[in-house]
């Protein structure tokens, strides 16, 4: 094992706490140049993405044909992931199946040890950060290194992605400079982009060349051809499955669709949303491991499915639609919330809207609460998701979900009504009896008014940022009553 590989899984993880949200996001909002920063990134995604869905007319067909191949494949998960592991099994692909992370890294940790590994390069997989892959295996003296720059630069700096498509978006060059010049041997300190990027892929060519076993993620599916289908730009995740002897590819259970021609307008979506490209650079088909005859291709290939809260989604008829995802980030892009104090302060690997809605899921409510608040519903989110995920809606069943027991009948949330607060229940109790007793209510809003002078400057949460409220000197029954003898 490298030098390098060493010092990468020396650094400490700078892992953020999700139930320090409310703390983490004044830190983040109080940095002007992470704040510069973010705003100037999402300025520029949001103007790629215009450039080819400008308007309804582009967008809207496209967009409804999409949440449509989601749905539908949704509504035959089960069959389609039987049909899928039938059809990779054929292909000579070990499909091997993971209830959490704990299973799923268990399985890297097992084939790593079959092939006596001690190191794994990978391509961009935002699952494997899910299960924390990295870590776990360096846990047990496998060397995991990322190849994607973005996310090598995260794992040189002992941090998460805060971003889904751009891992690196905090960083400036000055720190990313920094960051090469104290972990890559022999390297001065530049700020030039390209021989920053021209440093990364020199290192990390001779990995692909030496490790034995890649890791990658995989975009979509295919049950009918047993087909995975990896989407990139820099061409590492062609490396990581091809070069090493052994390929292990990682995902989400929903991630499968029915037929082959289900991928192409998902991916036309998929790029146009995420980076304003009409097709990435690399399209990755992958259909088993080298065959006889063939130049290259690994010689092994696994695939792990990976539930991890999934089916909790899947169970309920509304909660459903968050699997509709295919994970382009343009609802983070879009998020007034997420410009602000990007995607560190969440703490969970799927940060902005699409991480409120589906981390409570997978990592379950109680630490997650505060996240379905992290949105003001403007809807923008919505509005451009290109599969139709109605955002603002699942946000607020999940506000529901937090303070409230499930009803009866119904199977609750893992951590649902962990948010809940007797103040509040016994609050809005009493304002629903007041609110249905007229003559109390005028009585008391009477007595409101002669007290509104000693109204108090603090009242919770609303005065942190805003006025104290208080009772206007005359109510709108009595401004009516004044204008009809006028």
């Amino acid at each position: 094992m490298s030098d390098l590989k060493s010092a990468v899984h020396e650094a400490p993880l700078q892992f953020v706490d999700p139930r320090r949200f409310k703390a983490n996001s004044q830190v983040s909002v109080d940095d002007p140049h992470l704040r510069r920063s973010f705003r100037s990134a999402m300025d520029f995604l949001q103007a790629k993405r215009g450039a080819h869905f400008g308007e309804a007319a582009t967008f809207e067909p496209l967009r409804r044909l999409g949440e449509a191949i989601r749905k539908y494949s949704l509504s035959r998960l089960p069959d389609l992931l039987e049909q899928l592991e039938a059809r990779l099994v054929e292909r000579g692909v070990q499909v091997h199946w993971a209830r959490d992370a704990a299973e799923a890294n268990a399985i890297f940790l097992a084939i790593a040890q079959a092939h006596q590994a001690k190191a794994m390069i990978k391509g961009k997989s935002m699952v494997s950060e899910e299960i924390e892959l990295n870590h776990r295996m360096a846990e047990d003296g496998v060397a995991c290194l990322e190849s994607d720059m973005g996310e090598y630069i995260v794992q040189l700096a002992g941090e998460r992605p805060s971003h889904i498509i751009m891992p690196a978006i905090h960083k400036t060059k000055q720190q990313i400079g920094q960051l090469f010049a104290e972990h890559i041997a022999d390297t001065g300190y530049t700020e030039d982009v390209d021989a920053l990027i021209a440093i990364g892929r020199k290192v990390l060519r001779a990995e692909f060349r030496d490790t034995p076993i890649g890791v990658s993620g995989v975009n979509f599916m295919v049950a009918e051809t047993g087909s995975l289908v990896l989407v990139e730009n820099e061409g590492n995740g062609r490396m990581c499955t091809t070069v090493p002897g052994v390929h292990i590819a990682i995902t989400g259970i929903e991630k499968v669709v029915e037929r082959f021609e289900h991928v192409l307008p998902l991916y036309s979506l998929l790029t146009r949303s995420a980076t304003g490209q009409a097709i990435t650079t690399y399209l990755n088909v992958i259909t088993g491991p080298r065959r006889a005859g063939e130049l290259d291709g690994p010689k092994e290939v696994h695939l792990v499915l990976l539930d991890n809260g999934r089916s909790q989604a899947y169970r309920d008829a509304t909660l459903r639609a968050t699997l509709q995802c295919i994970r382009c980030g343009a609802c983070m892009n879009h998020c007034p919330v997420y410009a602000r104090i990007g995607g560190l302060a969440y703490g969970t690997t799927y940060p902005g809207p699409i991480g409120s809605i589906i981390s409570p899921h997978l990592m379950g409510l109680d630490p997650t609460q505060d996240l379905p608040t992290a949105s003001s519903l403007c809807g923008a989110c919505t509005e451009v998701c290109p599969v139709g995920i109605p955002i603002t809606d699942l946000l607020t069943t999940l506000r529901h979900a937090a303070k409230h027991e499930a009803l009866p009948g119904h199977a609750p949330l893992v951590g649902q009504g962990s948010a809940a607060d007797w103040r509040e229940a016994w609050a809005w109790k009493a304002w629903a009896w007041l609110n249905t007793h007229p003559t109390l209510y005028r009585i008391a809003m009477r007595l409101g008014r002669h007290v509104r002078g000693v109204t108090p400057a603090w009242q919770g949460g609303w005065t942190a940022h805003r006025t104290p409220m208080r009772l206007a000197a005359r109510g709108l029954r009595d401004r009516l009553a004044a204008v009809d003898k006028g």
